[in-house]
């Protein structure tokens, strides 16, 4: 019995030892890109302990750091780099969208007709509150043309359809939805349209601003908090199996706010979620607590947090709402000299701004033409001049699609960070050519300019207005190519390195996580993802085509590819 004894107090006490050891793991024989500093940097190995990286260099030196027993993590030759940090985006509209069928050009089954799209919605859609939905339509990839009522009305004659356009603020649907949502032509509209045919006198089923935005939160409508928490694990999914480590929601309500942090507090999402509240919120948040911790995760080094404080200036530019100081070019169905519009005073974005700057509230501007752009910039301007700021408060102006060489310099002098969505060059460069004109398109998201001039910018997606692929928008912003064919604005070309600086390094930077996130780094969070090859080795038309192996959430995966 005492031999017996003995020897179960050994295995107890090896096991014991081989638990320990685990908690070690070493990743090497592949690219490991550190990300680190303004040039590629490479290391052999990387050791993580815990949720953190403790080690990166020679794998000797790694083997000596992780102690006996490690768990050695062979990458096979594939690339390891930061996890992607989405810096613009809508985490809980792709959760939402998820409750519909996904028609987008970044789908498994992608429709490149009208009939295939239907075909699809009558195959897959599940109705859900009485509608059957679609999300991420877009007309501009269907070869016949865009979706009508009449081919809705055919396919579902007594079913409410909603298809909602990828941009988010367009969207269709047929006479069944018309009728369920209560719109007539003599329903009145306070930004945007419903179209009638002039030919018919009848409406097209199309839905605009507003009247598309009202009728999306009608189709969803409100749902149970079980599914609530589902949509999100969806959306993680969707998040993880593109790389991202982080993600974040803008234009959050306060129900938003709530839930997004209860998905976190239950352990229901893994990836850090970041909200970013318009004015109007953050004046309620304000109300309730005047000391509100904005900037601060809920877990120390992550979790959720809330960003700062959102004010937009004008709309989408593809639809011709995005503000300028010249005139579209082409004006059909506009005003003469239509230049756009803005959707705040100055008053409004100066009120703001000033708010921002005097409670340390990290500010973020959405401005897409330079008249926009403009507007911001005198809120920021006069705010740093009424404060007496002079460090670098990490303010964003988001989208910045159509800026100025003029408003770089001032974006630099004022220590504002561009955050750009290259996506639009590739999903609308022949609109914008035509709404604008070659020279304003070919200079709209001037990334080279700003590299030029030395300042650092982000890049982002604003999933879902485009694909939730960050390799994709890194290929559109080294490539510039164009959907239809040809290439928009050559020479604002960027390299693969800056491309994923603008998705890694830099965001971290934005959300002031550059301490823990954004580089492979001793001390970091073992935020990583694998890729099954280099972008920075591979010819730029196939950075897109890149496949995302494993995404790794402090030190554990989070996905692995099938």
């Amino acid at each position: 019995m005492k031999t017996l004894n003995i020897s179960l107090s050994a295995f107890l006490l090896l096991m014991t030892a081989q638990v320990f050891a685990g908690g070690a793991s070493v990743y090497f024989n592949g690219d490991i890109l550190t990300m680190e500093g303004d040039k590629p940097q490479y290391v052999e190995a990387v050791v993580v302990k815990g949720k953190k990286i403790t080690y990166t260099g020679s794998m000797k030196d790694a083997l000596n750091e992780a102690g006996a027993n490690p768990d050695i993590q062979d990458l096979k030759g594939q690339t390891l780099i930061p996890g992607f940090i989405d810096a613009w985006g809508h985490f809980t509209l792709i959760a939402q969208n998820t409750l519909g069928v996904n028609l987008g050009y970044f789908s498994k089954k992608p429709p490149h007709t009208t009939q295939e799209l239907i075909g699809r919605l009558k195959a897959e859609a599940r109705p859900f509150n009485g509608w059957i939905i679609g999300a991420e339509y877009a007309d501009a990839f269907l070869t016949d043309g865009p979706l009508t009522i009449a081919q809705l009305d055919t396919a579902f004659p007594n079913q409410p359809v909603f298809v909602n356009n990828i941009s988010t603020l367009t969207g269709i649907v047929n006479s069944a939805g018309l009728k369920k949502l209560g719109i007539t032509k003599s329903t009145k509209v306070v930004q945007g349209m419903i179209p009638v045919d002039p030919k018919t006198g009848k409406l097209t089923g199309e839905l605009i601003g507003s009247p598309n935005i009202s009728a999306t939160a009608k189709v969803f409508g409100k749902y149970s908090q079980d599914l609530m928490m589902e949509t999100y694990r969806r959306a993680e999914k969707i998040y993880a199996s593109n790389g991202f480590t982080t993600a974040q929601s803008y234009e959050t309500t306060l129900e938003d706010i709530r839930n997004m942090r209860q998905a976190v507090d239950r352990n229901v999402i893994s990836l850090d979620l970041i909200a970013l509240p318009t004015y109007d919120v953050v004046d309620q948040l304000l109300a309730t607590n005047q000391k509100y911790p904005f900037g601060v995760y809920t877990r120390g080094d992550g979790g959720f947090k809330v960003a700062g404080i959102l004010v937009s200036t004008d709309g989408a530019p593809q639809l011709r709402l995005a503000y300028f100081t010249k005139p579209y070019a082409d004006t059909t169905g506009f005003p003469k000299d239509w230049r756009g519009m803005a959707v705040a005073t100055q008053a409004l974005v100066d009120r703001y701004a000033k708010l921002a700057y005097e409670k340390n509230i990290q500010y973020y501007g959405y401005s897409n033409g330079d008249a926009g752009i403009d507007m911001t910039l005198a809120g920021i301007s006069k705010a740093i001049q009424e404060a007496g700021i002079t460090e670098d408060r990490r303010t964003v102006i988001s989208h910045s699609f159509f800026i100025r060489d003029d408003q770089l310099d001032q974006y630099k002098t004022k220590k504002i960070l561009p955050q750009f969505m290259p996506n639009h060059i590739w999903m609308y460069g022949d609109v914008y050519r035509k709404i604008l004109g070659d020279e304003r398109a070919s200079n709209m998201v001037p990334l080279n300019l700003a590299h030029t001039k030395g300042m650092q910018f982000g890049i982002h997606n604003d999933t879902p207005s485009s694909g939730p692929s960050a390799l994709f928008t890194i290929g559109t912003a080294v490539n510039r190519n164009i959907y239809g064919g040809g290439v928009l604005g050559p020479d604002q070309r960027i390299d693969p390195y800056l491309a994923l600086r603008a998705f890694t390094s830099v965001p971290a930077y934005q959300y002031k996580e550059e301490g823990s996130k954004g580089s492979i780094t001793a001390g970091k969070l073992a935020d990583m993802v694998l890729l099954d090859r280099n972008p920075l080795k591979v010819d730029p038309m196939e950075i897109k085509d890149i496949q995302i192996v494993k995404t790794i959430k402090h030190g554990k995966d989070l996905y692995v590819r099938p």
